[in-house]
Parts: C-alpha cells; structure tokens; sequence
C-alpha cells in the first residue's frame, strides 16, 4: 500500500532535485541559501546539539581496517 503524502513528497523531491541538475553541490547552495532568505525574513532556523556516537556492545570501538579517518 503507498501512502499519498510519501508518493507527494517524493514527487516534489524529484522535481526539485531535477531543476538543479542532480548536482548535490547545487542542492546544498540552494537549501543555503533559502535559509538566508528566511532568516532575513526575521524566521528563526533551529539546530540540535550534535549527539554523541553510541558503540554498540556487540561492534568494535576502533575503525574497521582500510576505513578512511575523516576529519569534521
């Protein structure tokens, strides 16, 4: 069964996505840009504390071997 709300979004996702090329480089200027615009507009944007990373008990703590460390 497939929800009409899910199908609508997905719908306006593509279009979106499409306008801009696929390029997600473009898609992440664009998304900056709107919250400029509507933070000029006196909108307030909320962000969350990052959370930190749980270990589960059954995985290892350290990187898998051949992983790249990626640097924030």
């Amino acid at each position: 069964m497939k929800d009409p709300v899910v199908e609508e979004v997905r719908k306006v996702r593509e279009a979106y996505a499409a306008q801009l090329g696929y390029d997600p480089e473009r898609i992440f200027q664009d998304l900056k840009e709107r919250e400029a615009q509507e933070r000029r507009r006196g909108r307030r944007i909320v962000r969350f504390r990052p959370r930190p990373a749980r270990v589960r008990p059954n995985q290892p703590a350290e990187p898998v071997q051949g992983a790249k460390n990626i640097k924030a």
